[in-house]
């Protein structure tokens, strides 16, 4: 049965209609007031985000480098500066497309351009945006750089400019003392997002001082704002930010002194360090052979850099915080000081026959036939091992660890400097954490004479040496900005002190092994210590066939020479140490005394000691420019040699021979002589003194 249809009145459709309408409304105004509120979102709270965005489309920033702080020493005398640098850039915006070839062939005639970088420059203008500058070219001379200016209304687009780049008046002799400057790296960039690393010209500290104060030296950059089209049409150039130049270092360094050190070391490898014994301040820091740093901080060419390292003197080290060395004698000043802390009598003898046996080995002495019977201070003038072996036997080295701490060694100093090794003060409880081992007889009789598992580095020698003069606990300090911290008197007997001084001012002047070393100044004396150390074992064939004064020795294999003094011995006022890397037992034994003698005499008598280097420096092939220079042309040489060889042999059908044959001995010997042999020493376990 079919349902009857419903009827509908006009009530019920208006209210129908009504229900609707509402919905709709509703619906509508949910609608407008959600598009209000984000509108207000975006108006209000994000109107600072838009802003900027749309700031920086209409606005471009071009960082300005700022200009890297001075080093400087002591006296205000630069270290590290900065020099004018001249440069070629293109504002793609401002050189019109048909202009390009008129414009790249002037510029190359101008510059002397080669042809690949014409094409990289024009590859370069493809990619960079319309404001954005193109280099050129970077550290023009100023004669190439007017002839640009001169002819800059023929050049649209392009625009030379005057920045600056480091410099280091003193080349190599400061290296390892300032570090070098370059390029940011990828890595670096990623770190901080600073857009001032990847500003064109723009460099940081890479090693040395310029690294570890980088902070204090960069500065802070400028920004050149220019407005541009949403294409990258250059409209106008807004207001430009200056920028800060970074703060001067002062360092507690004498250049002058730091250089003559340098160029005294002659072709030594090895180190110097001389500090001032009333604050501790550090007046030399050398390390050589060197880099020259302006190298790096222009771009170091792949030639010169595998020169460095295949350099056997190792001149990209650091050895004065990264060498570590046996110390040899130079420690019989501070092992007896140790002896008589422990109430060993200085008048006590020792009888020195030229040997001592302990169990089934036998300790030498330096001097075959032995020395007799010798005190304390006879046996630290004459260098006697078999008296410190016999003494030490006696006492224990555990008694003597204690000085050598309190005197310096194995102490590592706080300096401004990103690695630093610091050596080894060994005693029973060491060999127990580090070898799982007991201390032996053999072992104290080795650190007796500064061999076996002591090792140090140079800066800490010359701390021993500035304690043991000034009777204080000195720490070396370089920057003068930076407190000198007060240095208390040592826990030792200033009586101790005393004699030791006595000791060691007769080493030099009262018949001792460094006579090379007396003062050539009427009423002043110097007070010090030589030592040789050695990086292998003696064998007791080598011992009688007199290999070991043979210069022909290969040079990894001879032994280190050492010095360290203080002068004026009578009040002393400087410290002193001197290592020379392999540089014993050859026609160059009296390097360390003359070394340490010419340096206080610098110190002393400047005109007398600068007389001095005049007459030696020809001997050694002229100063280090010199000899860098001529290094430099002989590896090219060996290097083209062995090329012409190498070509030759790759040749199907070689016409001369014997010639070929020649070529390649030479090009093979001239390798050998330069390759790098820088290897870890083993320690000995005996010493003979200079």
């Amino acid at each position: 049965m079919s349902r009857p249809p419903r009827l509908t009145t006009d009530a019920a459709q208006s209210y129908s209609f009504s229900r609707r309408a509402l919905m709709v409304g509703g619906a509508q105004g949910a609608v407008a007031l959600a598009l209000a509120a984000r509108m207000g979102w975006l108006s209000v709270a994000e109107n600072e985000h838009y802003r900027l965005l749309s700031e920086s489309n209409r606005v471009n920033l071009t960082m300005i480098p700022p200009r890297r702080g001075w080093i400087v020493d002591r006296y205000g005398h630069a270290i590290a500066n900065n020099r004018t640098d001249f440069r070629v850039d293109i504002i793609p915006d401002r050189l019109p497309e048909a202009e390009r070839p008129r414009v790249f062939t002037l510029l190359q005639q101008l510059l002397g351009l080669p042809p690949e970088q014409i094409v990289r420059i024009e590859t370069d203008l493809k990619r960079a945006a319309g404001f954005q500058p193109v280099q050129v070219v970077e550290g023009l001379d100023p004669d190439r750089f007017a002839a640009v200016q001169l002819r800059i209304p023929e050049l649209p687009g392009v625009a030379p400019s005057m920045g600056f780049s480091r410099n280091y008046p003193a080349g190599q002799a400061v290296a390892h003392l300032t570090g070098y400057v370059g390029a940011a790296s990828a890595e670096q960039y990623r770190q901080i997002k600073d857009p001032l690393l990847i500003t064109p010209g723009f460099k940081i500290g890479k090693d040395g001082l310029e690294k570890t104060l980088e902070a204090k030296l960069r500065g802070e950059g400028g920004a050149k704002r220019v407005e541009v089209t949403a294409h990258g049409k250059l409209v106008r150039e807004l207001a430009t930010r200056s920028a800060t130049p970074g703060h001067v270092q002062r360092l507690t360094i004498d250049a002058g002194l730091q250089e003559y050190a340098a160029r005294r070391l002659g072709t030594n490898s090895g180190s110097v360090v001389v500090l001032d014994t009333t604050n501790g301040d550090v007046l030399a820091f050398v390390s050589m052979p060197a880099y020259d740093p302006n190298s790096f901080s222009d771009g170091i060419s792949h030639l010169e850099w595998k020169m460095l390292s295949d350099n056997d003197h190792v001149p990209l080290m650091n050895k004065i915080l990264q060498g570590l060395y046996p110390p040899g004698s130079t420690v019989k000043p501070m092992n007896g000081l140790a002896l008589l802390h422990n109430g060993v009598s200085p008048e006590d003898r020792i009888s020195c026959s030229g040997a001592l046996r302990v169990g089934n080995g036998i300790f030498h002495c330096h001097k075959k036939s032995g020395h007799g019977p010798l005190n304390l201070k006879q046996a630290i003038m004459a260098s006697c091992d078999i008296y410190f072996y016999e003494m030490v036997r006696r006492l224990g080295y555990d008694n003597v660890a204690p000085v050598a701490r309190t005197l310096g060694l194995g102490q590592k100093f706080d300096i401004p400097f990103p690695t630093q090794r610091y050596g080894t003060v060994p005693d029973s409880g060491w060999k127990r954490r580090r070898y799982k081992a007991d201390w032996t007889v053999a072992d104290s009789l080795n650190a007796s004479i500064g061999q076996g598992y002591v090792l140090a580095n140079p800066l800490q020698l010359a701390v021993m040496a500035s304690r043991i003069a000034s009777g204080r606990a000195l720490v070396p300090r370089l920057l003068m900005d930076q407190p000198a911290r007060a240095a208390n008197p040592l826990p030792l007997d200033p009586a101790h002190l005393a004699y030791i001084r006595d000791a060691m001012y007769g080493v030099v002047n009262q018949g001792g092994t460094g006579g090379a070393a007396r003062l050539n100044i009427p009423g002043v004396s110097l007070a010090a210590k030589t030592g040789t150390a050695q990086v292998r074992r003696i064998t007791m064939a080598e011992r009688g066939s007199g290999v070991l004064s043979n210069a022909s020795l290969p040079f990894k294999l001879r032994d280190h020479a050492l010095l360290v003094c203080f002068a004026p011995a009578e009040n002393p006022r400087y410290a002193a140490a001197v290592v020379l890397e392999h540089g014993g037992h050859t026609v160059r034994n009296l390097d360390s005394p003359g070394i340490g003698r010419d340096i206080m005499t610098y110190l002393l008598d400047r005109d007398r000691a600068l007389k001095s280097l005049a007459e030696l420096e020809p001997t050694w092939g002229g100063d280090i420019v010199i000899r860098a220079t001529a290094e430099t042309a002989a590896y090219k040489s060996q290097i083209s040699a062995v090329q012409a060889v190498q070509t030759e042999a790759d040749a199907p059908a070689p016409t001369e021979a014997p010639a070929v044959e020649a070529a390649t001995d030479a090009a093979n010997s001239s390798a050998a002589a330069v390759a790098n042999t820088a290897l870890p020493a083993e320690q000995g376990s005996h010493e003979v003194d200079q």
